[in-house]
Parts: C-alpha cells; sequence; structure tokens
C-alpha cells in the first residue's frame, strides 16, 4: 500500500493517545524492551548500525488516510476484468499424521484467517477491481494491485509468501487456517468479500498482510489498528479492545524475531497506527489487524522483503503475536 498519490484521502488531524492500549502494551513491555534493546545494540539488517528507537506507546490516529491498496503502476497492460471464481482459496490439506499432530497442538480449536494483500492478477483486472464497493463509513474501489521494489518484487508476491509461511507455523501449532485467497482466482476478492470471509468463518483472530510503497528514506514496519466506527454496515466498536490487544503483540513480537525497527515515518515510534478508512477492518467483527512489514521503496527495507530468510523471521513474529494473543 502507499501513503502517497492524487487518488488518497487527505491526511487526518492527530488525535489523543488512547489510555486502554496503553495497558495492553504494559503486558508486551519486557518482551518488546528486549526486541528494541537488540536492534539499538547491532542495528538493522543490512545497516552499519542502528539507532535506539523508544518502546511502543499508544496507537497514533497520525497516519495520512489511504485505501487498502494502490491503483494500477505504470507500464503494466492491464485488461478488462472477468468474473472472480466462486469462494475463497481453502488451505493446503495437511496430511492426516500432520493434522492429528496440530490438533493435539496449543491452538486446537483455534480459527485464524490470513488476508495476503492484493492479488497477482489484480492488474489484468483493473476494470473489475476499480468497481466502488461499501465500507461502512463510505465507498472504496474493491481492490488495488498493490505496490512493488524499484527491481519489480511485487506486494501481491511478498504478501503471498508470508501467508503460506505463517500458514506453516499456525498449523504446527494446532490452529485451522484459512487464506482469503491463495493466488487462484483471476483477482481479488473484494475488501468487503475480504472481510466476510474471516466473519463467516468465525475467526478468533485475522491478520492482512502487507507492505507498504512510501517514499524512499521511510522505513520499518507498523501494525494498524481499527477504530471505533459505527456507520452503515460498520460496527467496529466490539472488536476494538481486542484487535488493540492483537496488534500489540504482533508488534512486540515482529521486532523481537526479525530485529526491524517500527515505522520511522507514521506512528510516532510505537509501530502502531489507528485508522478508520479501511474496509477491510471497518467491516470486520473479530479481531483483526493489518501489518505493513515494511517499505518497499526503500532500497534497505526493500533488501529484507526481498530475503527468503527474512521473510521466514516476519512469519515467525507474526505467528508469535498470534499465539500470544490466542493463549491469552
Amino acid at each position: 500500500m502507499s501513503y502517497v498519490g492524487p487518488d488518497f484521502d487527505p491526511p487526518q488531524p492527530r488525535r489523543p493517545r488512547r489510555r486502554p492500549l496503553v495497558v495492553a502494551l504494559a503486558a508486551l513491555v519486557p518482551g518488546a524492551l528486549l526486541g528494541w534493546a537488540v536492534y539499538a545494540a547491532v542495528g538493522a539488517p543490512g545497516d552499519a548500525g542502528g539507532a535506539a528507537v523508544s518502546a511502543p506507546g499508544s496507537p497514533s490516529a497520525s497516519a495520512p488516510a489511504r485505501d487498502d491498496g494502490k491503483k494500477p503502476t505504470a507500464g503494466t497492460s492491464p485488461t478488462a476484468g472477468t468474473t472472480p471464481t466462486a469462494g475463497t482459496a481453502p488451505a493446503a490439506s495437511p496430511s492426516p499424521s500432520r493434522s492429528r499432530a496440530a490438533a493435539r497442538g496449543p491452538l486446537a480449536g483455534k480459527v485464524v484467517v490470513i488476508d495476503p494483500g492484493h492479488n497477482p492478477g489484480n492488474f489484468r483486472h483493473t476494470a473489475a477491481i476499480n468497481r466502488q464497493v461499501d465500507i461502512g463509513t463510505n465507498r472504496k474501489e474493491c481492490d488495488t494491485t498493490g505496490t512493488s521494489t524499484n527491481s519489480g518484487y511485487t506486494e501481491a508476491r511478498f504478501t503471498l509468501d508470508v501467508a503460506h509461511r505463517l500458514r506453516d507455523l499456525l498449523q504446527r501449532q494446532g490452529a485451522t487456517v484459512k487464506l482469503t485467497q491463495d493466488g487462484d482466482r483471476p483477482y481479488g476478492p473484494c475488501v468487503d468479500e475480504r472481510a466476510r470471509i474471516g466473519n463467516t468463518a468465525h475467526a478468533d483472530a485475522v491478520v492482512s498482510i502487507h507492505a507498504d510503497g512510501s517514499a524512499a528514506g521511510n522505513r520499518g514496519f507498523h501494525v494498524i489498528l481499527p477504530e471505533a466506527v459505527h456507520a452503515g454496515a460498520a460496527d467496529t466498536r466490539p472488536i476494538v479492545g481486542p484487535s488493540q490487544d492483537l496488534g500489540a503483540r504482533i508488534a512486540g513480537n515482529f521486532v523481537r524475531v526479525t530485529g526491524s525497527a517500527p515505522s520511522n515515518y507514521v506512528g510516532d515510534g510505537t509501530g502502531l497506527v489507528t485508522r478508520k478508512d479501511l474496509g477491510g477492518l471497518n467491516l470486520s467483527t473479530v479481531p483483526k489487524v493489518f501489518i505493513e512489514c515494511g517499505n518497499m521503496r526503500d532500497s534497505k527495507d526493500a533488501a529484507l522483503l526481498t530475503s527468503g530468510a527474512w521473510r521466514q523471521k516476519a512469519a515467525q513474529g507474526i505467528s508469535e503475536g498470534i499465539v500470544s494473543f490466542l493463549r491469552g
């Protein structure tokens, strides 16, 4: 996703920090501080050294408003949209022995939905993904193409790769894992359908995986939390609290496992941002967060995002945050 471009909403004013999340983050301070200390001591991967980063605080509402992704980038050759295949992408079926082992895991009985942002085929179906859908507060595009690194590694490829790694880790813990898409449909699903998939599954947690497309020099990850919204079909009030808890746990574990720092351009150094303009969050009735794992347009972040070893760490950090949330 990208924070820049003529088609995105203007920046929203800052709002006072919310006290309830401070309590949730307090429980994460020991682990998170350890991760921050490691980062400060050895620096971000690929850097000669690291700058000290403060421990996370409450979420910031200072992020410029943007949609669930980006417009098609120049250089593509999109064609008119076609009708997507029905249903959602099923997770790969584990072997019987693996299923029995998973059923005995600590997450047995828990359902996790992983939402890989965008779809590799979106750029071929611009007419379809540009159609407007209701997100409660207003109407937005069905979906977008996502961003890419300067060398052409796409966000859609990145999100699917991390989703597969995350699915494997969670299944080993005994969780039932569903993906909103697995690159096996022409485009989409639209943001409203992505929310419905998690709702219909009665998911205990949903994580939407993304990578940002901000300006060079903007670095780090951030987790996007739902703001309290009650408008039209959207009512996030019941999920704001648990989603904040889920997001804080993912942020703390992500920095500890990957060594990456929180975003230096949104979130006031906390790695947490609250937004009300994303249909995938507005329409969710179960705990859900987005994670922007890094900035694809920054060369240092891009070096991490294109590394299979780092993507495994990213999946591990997200997984440990989810496990921590589900186990309380």
